[in-house]
């Protein structure tokens, strides 16, 4: 039997776990569950579910399993350049939006990472600042992308922080703004945000978009004009950090490339 490798990748809104097969990289096992309280009792459940031979945790609650649990992590920035340079061999560019941050990241031709943004310390333009929006303009989340892409021109969003930006979209409201037009002016100012980050640091396509934020096809869109090429988005982009921590946890088994 071959061996086996995961990667569990416990985020602030939600925790992956992908088990791949380390001679052929083949995805065997995946799971994700939404992030409770008992932060270590469902990361015990999820990985007793998934027996493997040597796991690999990252995330914004990855300490928590070096403590409980002893194992050993990587930063969210190698296991998202990692996820995604698997999937999609030669890109340069990673740009992940996750529940509590934006990640910029660079790497060179061969898939290590050159340069690096995050937007850790502002919920602006996180999955988080858009469950506010959505829930102040009365949408599920996940028909909020849906919604702006049936919002027309001329509504402006000037302020990006998470709480001021929800009261203006309310004060939007009560002037008699449509909520379409108004999550259309939110999604556009996060894509010339995200825009913006690349820019820092010299981000060169083709350019993969990964995270929770990456399932909102508005995003994409928008962020894809912005950038002015289309962006390459995986079936599971919030998987991403997870698979690139199982292929990771490779090296560890002394298994060469």
């Amino acid at each position: 039997m071959s061996m086996q490798t995961a990667g569990l990748d416990i985020g602030s809104r939600s925790i992956e776990l992908v088990v791949v097969d380390a001679s052929t990289r083949q995805i065997l096992f995946s799971r994700e569950a939404e992030t409770t309280p008992d932060m270590a009792g469902l990361c015990r459940r999820m990985i007793d579910e998934a027996p493997c031979d040597r796991i690999v945790v990252t995330g914004y609650g990855r300490s928590l399993a070096e403590v409980s649990f002893g194992l050993p992590t990587v930063t969210e920035i190698k296991a998202y350049a990692c996820g995604a340079y698997a999937v999609f061999p030669g890109c340069r560019t990673v740009l992940d939006i996750g529940g509590q941050d934006i990640k910029a990241i660079a790497l060179d031709s061969s898939g290590r990472t050159v340069n690096f943004e995050m937007n850790d310390r502002c919920a602006a333009g996180t999955g988080r600042f858009l469950e506010m929006i959505a829930s102040a303009l009365g949408y599920p989340l996940s028909e909020l992308g849906t919604g702006a892409l049936s919002g027309k021109g001329g509504v402006q969003i000037s302020n990006m922080c998470a709480v001021f930006a929800e009261s203006e979209v309310i004060g939007l409201l009560t002037k008699g703004a449509r909520r379409e037009d108004i999550a259309l002016a939110v999604h556009r100012t996060i894509a010339n945000r995200a825009a913006s980050m690349l820019a820092r640091i010299d981000a060169a396509a083709p350019f993969v978009f990964a995270g929770g934020g990456a399932r909102n096809r508005c995003l994409a869109r928008l962020i894809g004009e912005a950038l002015k090429c289309e962006l390459l988005v995986p079936s599971h982009p919030h998987m991403l950090g997870a698979l690139g921590a199982a292929l990771i946890a490779i090296a560890g088994l002394g298994i060469a490339d």
